[in-house]
């Protein structure tokens, strides 16, 4: 059995070193690229017609009907969400092969603390990064001196402004509101570490975390060959794809009844633009729930469609993201829960600054 591992978590191993590749097998791996990329288009080029056939013509559904939107939805969008998700996840995975968790701790240390916070908020976004790994890179970057407020910037920006939040914001919602995200989503992470930089809140990191000698919190690098990145990305598809599978069913299944079901009008009245509250609400309603980026997103996709304003609604993906309760009891491991409350609290605020922002002048 392989002992590959996967480039979608920093705590799993790494695959196996290969030798250099053969001009042969690189052909072939481009034509199979290649193949596969034409392949997976003609497939999502018929989703909707795929969509419309088993709602109204398989299953008989009348058309213009409650359950018919919501069926169309939920049919469309789970095979569209899937394929966007493997092909972003590939391509991806064997881009971060290049950015490994000890390349970007040694990238960052020294680092002055706005720079510092603008360069880590950047590296977040290409590296390896999910919940079992908070715990360990935190205490890297710690150890090897790096300053609280860039450590910060970079666990903001990782899991909220990353491939899949990017990916699935460009292919079903285009590309001014993916760029509007990373936008928005880096100056938050660079503002909340830049604030909490300033505030010297080294206090709040629990006392065994500084006992822990810089050396061992990393390991060594390997060279990897192109077999071993294309390796790594396709085990980071089967590890993500496995693990946030449920979650992308059960928020399509949500946005479809959103779709189907709640009036544009009531949608408008409780997150529109003319309403003070619609962006706090967000937030607050993001913050205890438990998803990610493949789960929320379809839910974005439908609330938009209802008459959301989009500040509002950014807000509450953002929330969900960079603030969901699982997250922060795993850092607790890490951080006293005073550093923790400061913490939710200067990024709560750069959201709400974030969601305000968009509702007035989008």
């Amino acid at each position: 059995m392989s002992n590959t591992g996967n480039i979608a978590c920093a705590c799993k191993q790494k695959p196996e070193k290969q030798a250099t590749e053969p001009g042969d097998r690189r052909f072939l791996y481009m034509f199979t690229g290649v193949v596969g990329v034409t392949a997976w288009w003609l497939i999502y080029s018929r989703l909707l017609p795929a969509s419309k056939f088993i709602t109204y013509d398989l299953m008989s559904i009348a058309r213009g009907s409650h359950l018919g939107s919501a069926l169309e939805f939920f049919f469309y969008d789970t095979p569209k969400v899937m394929m966007l998700l493997t092909l972003v996840i590939f391509g991806v995975g064997i881009i971060r092969s290049f950015f490994t968790p000890e390349r970007t701790r040694d990238m960052l240390a020294g680092k002055s603390l706005l720079a510092g916070n603008v360069l880590a908020a950047l590296l977040g976004i290409v590296t390896p990064f999910c919940s079992c790994s908070a715990v360990p890179l935190f205490i890297g970057f710690v150890a090897a001196g790096i300053p609280l407020g860039v450590t910060f910037s970079f666990l903001i920006s990782a899991p909220m402004v990353n491939e899949i939040a990017l990916g699935l914001l460009y292919g079903l919602l285009g590309w001014k509101i993916a760029l509007l995200y990373a936008a928005t989503g880096l100056s938050v992470a660079i503002g909340a570490g830049w604030v909490m930089g300033r505030m010297h809140l080294e206090d709040g990191i629990e006392d065994w975390v500084g006992q822990i000698n810089a050396d061992s919190a990393g390991t060594e690098e390997e060279r990897l060959s192109w077999h071993d990145r294309i390796v790594y990305g396709w085990d980071a598809v089967k590890e993500i794809i496995g693990r946030v599978w449920i979650y992308v069913i059960l928020g399509i299944a949500v946005g479809a009844a959103i779709h189907g079901y709640v009036p544009e009008r009531f949608m408008a009245s409780l997150m529109g633009k003319g309403t003070w509250w619609s962006v706090p609400l967000a937030v607050v309603i993001g913050v205890p729930m438990y998803s990610n980026a493949a789960g929320v997103i379809p839910v974005v996709e439908a609330l938009l469609g209802k008459g959301a304003a989009l500040g509002s609604v950014l807000a509450f993906m953002m929330s969900v993201i960079a603030l969901s309760l699982p997250e922060m009891i795993i850092l607790r491991k890490v951080l006293k829960p005073k550093l923790i409350a400061v913490f939710i609290g200067v990024v709560a605020s750069g959201i709400l600054l974030v969601g305000y922002l968009f509702n007035a002048v989008i």
